[in-house]
C-alpha cells in the first residue's frame, strides 16, 4: 500500500471505513518520519520525555496490537508490553534488546495494520472486546469503536511527537 501524505478523503458514511483510512494514513506518517533518520536519529532523545524515535515506533506497534488483538479479540500474543521496560506497562518505553532493525519495526506495523484492518472491515464497531486477553473476567471491555478511536488518537498524538522529536533532531519539518 503506498503511503499518502495527504489526509483521507475517503467518502462514505461507513465509520469503519474512515478508521481504516485514517490509521493507514497515520501509520504512513509515522514511517515517513522515522524514514529519513539514520541509527544516530533514531536514537537519539530529543525531548524531556526522553524516548528515541525508534521507542515510539516500538510502542506503536505494540499499543495496535495490545488494543486489538489481545484487547478486543482476546488472542494470546507474546510479551504485550514489550515496548516497555522489563514489560512493566509503567515504565519507561525501550526498544527489545538486539531488536533495533527499523525494517523489521516498519514492516511489524504495516503487518499489525493489516489484521486491524480485517478486523475492522468484519466486526461490528458496537460490538464488546473479549475477555480473557487484556481484559479479565468481571471487566467490561470496550466496544471496538472505543477501541478504533482510543488507537487512532494515539497515532496522531504520537505523529505530533515525532513532528517535533524530528525537526529537534534534524531540522525537519512537514514530512
Amino acid at each position: 500500500m503506498p503511503l499518502s501524505d495527504v489526509e483521507p478523503r475517503v467518502d462514505s458514511a461507513d465509520p469503519a471505513e474512515q478508521f481504516v483510512a485514517y490509521l493507514d494514513y497515520y501509520r504512513g506518517a509515522v514511517e515517513r518520519k522515522v524514514r529519513g533518520l539514520g541509527p544516530e536519529g533514531l536514537g537519539a532523545r530529543p525531548l524531556e520525555s526522553g524516548w528515541s524515535p525508534l521507542e515510539l515506533l516500538v510502542h506503536l506497534v505494540h499499543m495496535e496490537r495490545r488494543w486489538f488483538v489481545w484487547g478486543f479479540l482476546a488472542e494470546n500474543v507474546p510479551d504485550p508490553w514489550g515496548d516497555h521496560v522489563a514489560g512493566d506497562p509503567e515504565g519507561a518505553w525501550a526498544v527489545p534488546a538486539d531488536d533495533a532493525d527499523l525494517d523489521d519495526w516498519l514492516r511489524r506495523l504495516h503487518d499489525g495494520g493489516a489484521r486491524t484492518r480485517d478486523i475492522l472491515a468484519t466486526r461490528d464497531l458496537a460490538e464488546r472486546g473479549a475477555t480473557g486477553g487484556r481484559f479479565g473476567p468481571g471487566e467490561t471491555p470496550p466496544t471496538l469503536l472505543w477501541i478504533a478511536f482510543h488507537v487512532l488518537q494515539e497515532y496522531a498524538r504520537h505523529a505530533g511527537h515525532l513532528d517535533a522529536a524530528r525537526e529537534q533532531i534534524d531540522g525537519a519539518t512537514g514530512e
